[in-house]
């Protein structure tokens, strides 16, 4: 699962309308603000090109010296109990992403059915995953959905910002809690010294109280890029904090159950390699993180061979991106087919009703 909070905010940005209060920014100051932002973006696009290329690399390499029948028996080796625990742990994770805009309608005060946001979430994670362009793609699909309920292209984009920060609080925490609680274990995926994981998970355990303790004091009103936003307060934060940690490990639990045997990871140390193939993943910018994330879980995780691994990580990327994609897909049309034959159902008992005359003779549709 990776999705950046940075495309969240330019979609939060260029979605806004007249509901979104615009602050007021020099013009010198603005010239400023862009110039730094051209900067920081082109940083962020050479960084992201450099991971691409590195995973490349890697995945040329490892896909050089693969041994295809070897694969193809790994994928047969795989039982039906680890396809359906992985598919099981799929379906709690998308469950659980609607709780994502479940928890963030609640926070802007709009009510809006379940079922309607279930097909919004499950819809647009699924196609943005498997699609990326989640400018085009996911946003779309949301404001497509939650407009015919009456939420506005500024709440829809208040909505994205939430939900996105409620990912980042989950994988914060998730790293953190790994990072703590087995430093030394963790040592083996990162490479890192058990000192230094130890020192950066609790840096980030501390960053997330502070976030806590920031807005439990009521005054969480944010401005990026001249979007104005009132985060949840200390109550929902903590709903972010459970729903993305749960999403997180349902998420890497579905490939957890369908690693090749021995390969030697407590869940925990597994989480902590998930999670930095996803941060590396999102980096990329690619699609799913494709080729990022599947060379990092080559690098870190051991296996009895490169084919077993490689065939773990193509289950994986079919139960939970091709999969969804493809119901969601399906639902859409079947969603958008239904309302198409509610409309001609109601257009067609409004002409009925009008060419009918009632009991004084006259049509229904009155005295024209």
């Amino acid at each position: 699962m990776t999705r950046t909070l940075r495309e969240d905010l330019e979609t939060a940005t260029q979605a806004g309308d007249a509901e979104v209060s615009r602050l007021p920014v020099p013009e010198t100051q603005a010239g400023h603000s862009a110039k730094r932002w051209r900067m920081w973006r082109r940083i962020g696009t050479g960084l992201s090109l450099a991971i691409l290329a590195l995973s490349l690399f890697v995945l040329t390499r490892t896909l050089t010296s693969v041994n295809w029948g070897e694969l193809r028996s790994a994928i047969a080796a795989t039982s039906a109990e680890q396809i359906a625990l992985a598919s099981l742990f799929t379906a709690f994770s998308y469950i659980v992403l609607t709780g994502y805009d479940a928890l963030s309608l609640r926070q802007l005060k709009i009510s809006v059915p379940y079922r309607t946001t279930a097909l919004a979430s499950f819809t647009s994670y699924a196609i943005s995953f498997t699609l990326g362009f989640p400018l085009i793609t996911a946003g779309t699909v949301r404001y497509w959905i939650y407009s015919r309920a009456g939420v506005s292209a500024a709440k829809v984009a208040s909505l994205t910002v939430i939900a996105g920060v409620t990912f980042w609080l989950g994988m914060a925490l998730v790293i953190g809690i790994a990072l703590t609680i087995q430093p030394d274990e963790v040592a083996d995926v990162n490479q890192l010294k058990g000192w230094v994981n130890l020192l950066i998970g609790l840096g980030v355990l501390i960053a997330i109280m502070f976030y806590l303790a920031w807005v439990s004091r009521g005054h969480r009103r944010v401005s990026v890029q001249g979007l104005r936003l009132e985060l949840p307060g200390l109550t929902l934060t903590l709903g972010q904090l459970m729903l993305g940690v749960v999403d997180l490990c349902c998420a890497a639990a579905a490939l957890y159950v369908i690693l090749p045997a021995h390969h030697g990871l407590d869940f925990i140390s597994f989480s902590a390699a998930y999670v930095f193939a996803c941060l590396l993943g999102i980096a990329s910018h690619m699609p799913g993180g494709i080729g990022a994330f599947e060379a990092t879980m080559l690098k870190t995780v051991p296996s009895p061979s490169p084919e077993a691994l490689l065939a773990s990580l193509l289950l994986f990327r079919v139960l939970y991106y091709v999969v969804p994609f493809v119901l969601a897909l399906a639902l859409l049309g079947a969603n958008e087919s239904i309302r198409r034959w509610n409309s001609l159902r109601a257009a067609m008992s409004r002409s009925q009703d009008e060419a009918c005359p009632d009991d004084t003779g006259k049509p229904n549709g009155g005295d024209r």
